[in-house]
């Protein structure tokens, strides 16, 4: 069985898309995804076979102050109004819906990471967790503290998966992956730092404690995420793709040029894809 997990990243996950719009493309398919935050939209369309649609919104509809701004805010939404993103502009009848119907008949096993607000535990949802005009889990995956609420998806109060377990590749392995593709939106020696979440867990410390513990060790998870997912690439269980530079984008940087950039990265770099399952047992 052939895995793909899109760690997302935020903007710079459009990288994500030009290596899922190549798939379609080139009629890749895949029996098992896995997306965390940005991510998860990223691989549930390419599912719906949506070749070009994430794309969209990287590229025009993040440039809206409805989807991305201070005037959110103001209106006493979070400042990446996520409803506007995943029901406004993705339900039926919306500007640019997602194909449920074309995602219902998708075999593969597919599932959306999130972390638990009480516990801090990465938890995992299946693709029954997703239903015609309501893609909360996708919202609920991507739901940074601070810049967006919290989602509820059956029953567990979640924020982003990658705050817990940023890059979950021995998840797909677990779950029967022989092989798996890896796509990172960072450069593969880009080393975190600790520190970078100081400022925001004072406030989340009081009414979500559980995950204090996950923002400090973010940095610590991620690097150790990003060796497991090397050291499986050596011993030819794994592709890891990943920019080779980031134009220049960060999680939440609007500039055209540099999305565009990008989004040419990743469908470059996905030509690499043929060969690692051509060269693996199918």
């Amino acid at each position: 069985m052939t895995g793909i997990i899109d760690v997302g990243g935020g903007m710079r996950d459009i990288y994500g898309s030009g290596v899922l719009d190549y798939c379609l493309d080139n009629k890749i398919d895949f029996d098992y995804i896995l997306g965390i935050s940005a991510g998860t939209a990223n691989l549930f369309t390419y599912a719906a076979g949506q070749r070009g649609r994430t794309k969209r919104f990287y590229e025009n509809y993040a440039f809206r102050k409805e989807y991305m701004s201070f005037s959110n805010l103001l209106r006493g939404r979070s400042y990446l109004d996520l409803d506007y993103i995943y029901s406004e502009l993705s339900d039926e009848g919306g500007e640019d819906p997602f194909d449920f119907d074309s995602f219902e008949k998708y075999e593969g096993d597919a599932y959306i990471a999130c972390t638990d607000a009480e516990t801090g535990r990465q938890v995992y949802f299946d693709k029954n967790a997703v239903e015609k005009n309501n893609l909360t889990a996708f919202k609920a995956s991507c739901a940074l503290p601070l810049v967006c609420g919290r989602y509820n998806v059956n029953g567990i109060e979640c924020f982003d998966g990658g705050i817990s377990n940023p890059v979950p590749v021995e998840k797909a392995f677990e779950d029967g992956c022989d092989r798996v593709v890896v796509i990172l939106t960072l450069p593969v020696n880009h080393v975190k730092l600790p520190g970078k979440n100081r400022f925001a867990s004072p406030f989340v410390r009081k009414k979500y404690p559980g995950l204090v513990t996950c923002l400090n060790e973010y940095y610590r998870n991620y690097n150790d995420g990003v060796r497991k997912a090397l050291a499986y690439e050596k011993q030819g269980r794994a592709l890891v793709l990943a920019p080779d530079d980031c134009a220049g984008m960060k999680t939440l940087t609007r500039d055209k040029a540099k999305i565009q950039a990008l989004y040419r990265k990743g469908y470059k770099d996905a030509e690499k894809i043929n060969d690692f399952i051509q060269g693996g047992l199918l």
